[in-house]
């Protein structure tokens, strides 16, 4: 099968993971990404263009945002793929779904969005392109299984729901140096995203309680600062894709939190953090109580004080928390959260369409 892949792909975790897979699986994959339109080169005379091209992304409109549109619809008819797979549609008009469909009216047209673009606390105008542009796709693939029905009343022409995926060269254990243990070694590791969730109060309680503590991730630098307690972990910095899968081997316990702007019943991490083989302690919801066994395979926190209790308990029993973590890792396995896992499947859905 002959796939586009499309999407802003600024970063190796999200559209380069599925590119890659699809074309392990044996497919004939290309590629269109679009955050080059949006920034130039460095010198004195790129700082209007850099200028311009951030107002433009922010926004989503302008000479840039309709050039990339463009630009996509050339590309596929030079590709003529049997499908498109569009990451996160920002910046895809509806416009340029109907072109397309025009041009390639055999091509299956599938979009996928790891954010919650139905959550309240997003802005309107970051996604209304992507929503405008929900009924011309022929499959939508929902990340959180509530996104399914909000699909649906968006217009949506068939819903799939698509978990997130961990990436098996990317997560899995690795051996740290005595350097590198120097630096990612602890009791409890977070790493990820600041939000303002209450997950402050969570890891400044980790800290007060006394705990080996190590943070890592983006937009933390900007509130441990106005932290006595978060202070003391020096500057906390985001990490490459190499370097989290360390801080995640580092640690004896992983921390997994839910984004509540993202209205998450469950996240990446769930499935990153069980395949380096750490165990895995994560905010409870119903949703992960369905993928993991509770107590056997990972373990959950309903308040502050009983993850506090948690980690104290598994800290002071090895034993059972690698057999716990080791139990963990077969159980992302065997359920196929791997990525190329969910590429297969989105080929059979892919396929069911084309046959009708």
């Amino acid at each position: 099968m002959k796939i586009l892949v499309v999407g802003d792909w600024h970063s190796l975790l999200h559209e380069e993971a599925v590119f890659r897979a699809f074309d392990a699986l044996g497919h004939d994959t290309a590629r269109f990404s679009w955050h080059q339109y949006f920034w130039a080169a460095g010198g004195f005379l790129a700082c209007g263009a850099r200028l311009a091209g951030k107002v433009q992304n922010k926004l989503i409109a302008g000479p840039r945002v309709a050039q990339l549109n463009t630009d996509l619809v050339a590309r596929a008819a030079e590709v003529r793929p049997d499908a498109i797979f569009v990451y996160r549609g920002t910046h895809v008009t509806r416009e340029t779904l109907q072109r397309i469909r025009e041009r390639l009216p055999g091509t299956v047209l599938v979009g996928y969005n790891n954010d919650d673009p139905f959550a309240p606390g997003y802005s309107r105008l970051l996604w209304r392109h992507f929503l405008a542009a929900v009924p011309h796709y022929d499959l939508m693939l929902a990340y959180r299984p509530h996104n399914i029905e909000d699909f649906r009343r968006a217009g949506a022409r068939r819903v799939r729901l698509l978990r997130s995926w961990y990436v098996p060269e990317r997560n899995r254990r690795v051996e740290l140096t005595p350097d590198e243990r120097e630096r990612y070694c602890c009791d409890v590791v977070f790493a990820g995203h600041y939000e303002p969730d209450g997950r402050i109060a969570l890891v400044e309680r980790i800290v007060r309680e006394g705990f080996h503590f190590r943070l890592f991730g983006p937009e933390w630098g900007r509130v441990t600062g106005r932290s006595q307690i978060l202070g003391r972990l020096g500057p906390v910095t985001p990490l490459n894709v190499e370097e989290y899968n360390k801080a995640l081997c580092g640690g004896e316990i992983a921390l997994c939190l839910l984004s509540t702007l993202n209205r998450d019943t469950y996240t990446r991490r769930c499935f990153e953090i069980p395949a380096t083989g750490t165990f895995m302690l994560a905010q409870y919801s119903d949703d992960l109580a369905q993928l993991f066994r509770e107590g056997s395979e990972a373990v959950f926190f309903r308040s502050e004080d009983e993850m506090v209790e948690k980690l104290r308990y598994f800290l002071e029993h090895p034993v059972e928390r690698e057999a716990i973590a080791r139990a963990g890792q077969r159980r992302v396995t065997a359920d196929g959260h791997d990525v190329y896992s969910r590429m297969e499947r989105v080929i059979e859905w892919i396929g069911e369409i084309q046959n009708g």
